[in-house]
């Protein structure tokens, strides 16, 4: 990367261009204390192992090595977006004015490719401070459509992530949870021009994101609790391995032992081959 004043191009400019998140360039530690950094590392690792967990069972974690108290907890996990999995109220806070979706997955199972795609958000955490992770995932063959990262909770890295995603195909439904970055207008309005039917996930039914639930745990006990993330640069470059390597060889038991990419272009081959046969049947 050449520095501004060094080049024609802006760094903005360059970073598209390199396929990189103009956020990267100019990340600086967050300047918070050593002390909350270890913290919100430390409940990420809990609600990892444990994403049932509310902020009082964590506290109680964290409370055998260190002092801490639930207050401090729960405005942790507000400002890393977790919440426990399962029924309490207020699950998930839209923005206020937001428009809500009904939940459409209710009896209905993912049949073949770009059924049914899940979209959530998580923490990623690095040496000096942390970022957020996006990933658009299609629940039939669990392949990973798009992703992104930011250093905030901004919708900007979601459409980001959508608009890879639609770049590349259609799903029929959309699912996600209620979250203020799933109801923003600009987020609706880009699935809406696709025609694609938004799900949200209604109050305490946040297991039925479960194959990003699952997919987040494989990311952080393979990939982000086995490095130290020095910055953002090096962040993406391991997530973007990692991506490479769940979609195109990490076998998944649920998948007969199969890739997700295997599942994913296998399923839309026999699918288009169905459809194919199915338009020549109608002309005979």
């Amino acid at each position: 990367m050449i520095e501004f004043g060094h080049s024609e191009l802006s760094l903005s400019v360059q970073a598209n261009l390199l396929g990189l998140s103009r956020s990267g360039l100019y990340y600086q530690p967050t300047g918070s204390s050593t002390r909350e950094i270890y913290i919100k590392h430390r409940i990420d690792e809990i609600y990892t192992k444990w994403p049932f967990y509310g902020s009082r069972r964590i506290a109680n974690e964290l409370q055998k090595e260190m002092m801490i108290n639930r207050k401090t907890v729960q405005k942790y996990m507000r400002e890393m977006g977790l919440a426990a999995l399962g029924p309490r109220p207020n699950l998930s806070k839209p923005h206020p004015g937001h428009k809500i979706y009904p939940y459409l997955l209710r009896n209905v199972t993912a049949a073949y490719p770009n059924h049914i795609w899940g979209i959530d958000i998580t923490y990623i955490r690095l040496q000096d401070g942390w970022m957020y992770l996006t990933a658009v995932m299609d629940w039939y063959s669990r392949f990973v459509i798009s992703w992104a990262l930011d250093q905030s909770l901004a919708v900007s890295f979601v459409l980001e992530a959508v608009d890879e995603a639609l770049s590349q195909a259609r799903p029929i439904i959309w699912n996600s949870d209620q979250g203020s970055q799933f109801t923003n207008p600009q987020y609706i309005q880009r699935l809406e021009d696709h025609q694609v039917q938004i799900s949200m996930d209604g109050r305490g039914r946040a297991l039925d994101n479960v194959f990003v639930e699952r997919l987040w745990r494989s990311v952080k006990y393979e990939e982000v609790y086995l490095q130290e993330y020095e910055a953002p640069r090096v962040a993406r470059q391991g997530l973007s391995r990692y991506f490479n390597f769940y979609n195109f060889e990490r076998a998944h038991q649920s998948l007969d032992y199969r890739t997700p990419a295997d599942v994913y272009f296998r399923g839309q081959s026999q699918l288009q081959f169905i459809l194919s046969e199915k338009e020549v049947s109608t002309l005979t």
